[in-house]
């Protein structure tokens, strides 16, 4: 051999074992392998068991192709991947929807790739704009995107208070806002009625108007969350119930563990029943925990909170921190506008909301820099498995993993078809998909410590594109794709 033929040999080996160090620095590492570049399929995951809820497939040993940003195969049959990866002993499902969340900044969806979320829909509350809203995370943001038409923002933009009524006039102007925000892609109407006391049945019902027309949800924050009178839970549902009614919009209870079912949750769910019974189109989320959390200056602390809520000052917690509030730190807080936790639902009633078959996970929570958070935003979706499919056996896995995926796409694939191919995992759907083993995943979010991440995740793939691995959530990947309502 002469040296030149030695020297390109060893120049060979460098670049192998370059390429193998790649590898493993991009985490492929359950078994990623390097196959030729005409593999028939960019990402192979083989012997998983595969979890569908929309047709309540699960088996053992399948392996799923994907091409590009769909799946293109789930079958039995040996097939080849550029990338490979072993799922055996491991759960394969749709990513989770985040039915309830908030803008996708980059810090908070860190934490949100860890607890399986794939698409982060900022429904509780939302935007005004939403071109400019779109454009200012497209290509920048690792998890699907959407948004509602936010009306309490939109009022305060034209100078209404939130204790005032909107004029005849006003209404009009907030009509035609509504209607531009849907021709950009709104997912959704939201309507903060505790939040925005002074919002009447009639602006509601405008906007319930344009809602059905465009064939999209009206997300509800109730208007009451207690059952002290005046205004209780069942005339905050009953006002919910009678607008999709009148109307023929579809509604979304927001939260209805702490905002219209705490308190009285089993009547608050056979009310709903009933409509949807009577042919309403009705759902709710929760988030799978037994305290809430708001900002201090919000109205829901207005007046006589402590009778309604069934607490004290010692029963908030201000989150990030181990500090129970007093008399005078709560005046100190309110005026900053702090975060507080309130330990204010009964356990029991989370229970009976999340076996409601009409109740899907949402989060209302994404963190923020600065942790002045519920941990919500880190932990509600595996905390779902971990807790009450597989510690308390409230709800089986597959309905847990129904409620964070088919359950949301649903709900909004009637005014938005891109969902038609969320929260599925068969052939055509996006290759938005989890790998991780049901008896090991954790929420390690607490209120002390909100920013902590959800273990077990081992694959969070979006879009055709792993975005976490077994080392951990993947810097500088952006898969994320904007979804939109179309008429």
């Amino acid at each position: 051999m002469n040296r030149k033929t030695v020297f390109l040999n060893y120049k060979s080996l460098i670049a192998s074992a370059v390429v193998a160090l790649i590898f493993v620095f991009a985490g492929a590492a359950v078994s990623a392998v390097a196959e030729k570049s005409n593999a028939p399929y960019d990402i192979v995951i083989k012997n998983g068991r595969v979890m569908d809820p929309d047709t309540n497939f699960d088996a053992m040993g399948y392996n799923v192709g994907i091409r590009g940003s769909t799946i293109t195969a789930v079958t039995k049959d040996d097939i080849k991947g550029t990338i490979e990866i072993d799922a055996k002993g491991r759960a394969v499902t749709p990513g989770f929807i985040d039915v309830l969340s908030y803008d996708p900044i980059e810090y908070g969806v860190k934490y949100k790739i860890s607890d399986g979320v794939t698409t982060n829909l900022a429904l509780h509350g939302g935007t005004v704009k939403m071109g400019p809203w779109y454009k200012s995370f497209e290509g920048k943001t690792a998890v699907n995107f959407g948004a509602a038409f936010f009306y309490m923002a939109a009022r305060g933009e034209l100078g209404i208070s939130i204790y005032k009524a909107a004029t005849g006039a006003d209404i009009e102007k907030l009509k035609k806002t509504a209607q531009k925000a849907l021709d950009d892609g709104a997912l959704a109407i939201g309507i903060s009625l505790e939040y925005a006391p002074g919002i009447t049945a009639e602006e509601v019902e405008a906007m319930a108007r344009i809602a059905a027309a465009y064939k999209v949800p009206v997300f509800f924050h109730a208007r009451y969350s207690d059952m002290e009178e005046p205004g209780t839970n069942f005339d905050a549902l009953r006002e919910i119930i009678d607008v999709a009614k009148k109307t023929g919009a579809a509604v979304h209870v927001d939260h209805i563990n702490s905002t219209g079912g705490t308190f009285s949750m089993n009547e608050s769910v056979a009310m709903v029943k009933k409509a949807i019974a009577d042919g309403i189109d009705i759902t709710a989320c929760i988030y799978p925990y037994d305290y809430w959390a708001t900002h201090l200056n919000m109205a829901r602390f207005d007046g006589d909170w402590q009778k309604r809520f069934r607490i004290g000052y010692n029963d908030l917690q201000l989150g990030a921190s181990t500090e129970r509030l007093t008399e005078e730190s709560f005046k100190k807080y309110r005026k900053q506008g702090k975060l507080a936790v309130a330990y204010a639902i009964p356990a029991e009633d989370v229970v009976a909301a999340i076996k409601a078959p009409f109740v899907m996970i949402g989060s209302d929570g994404i963190l923020n820099p600065g942790n002045n958070n519920h941990p919500r935003g880190a932990g509600a979706f595996v905390r779902t498995i971990a807790v009450y499919a597989r510690e308390k056996n409230v709800i089986t896995l597959m309905e847990a993993i129904a409620k964070m995926t088919i359950m949301p796409a649903k709900r909004l694939e009637r005014g938005a078809p891109v969902f038609k191919k969320k929260g599925r995992l068969s052939v055509g759907a996006d290759a938005d998909i989890l790998i991780f083993d049901p008896e090991n995943v954790r929420d390690t979010a607490t209120v002390v410590k909100p920013n902590s991440h959800s273990v077990g995740m081992d694959y969070v793939i979006v879009g055709g594109v792993i975005v976490k691995d077994e080392n951990g959530v993947r810097r500088n990947v952006a898969p994320g794709r904007a979804l939109k309502s179309s008429r």
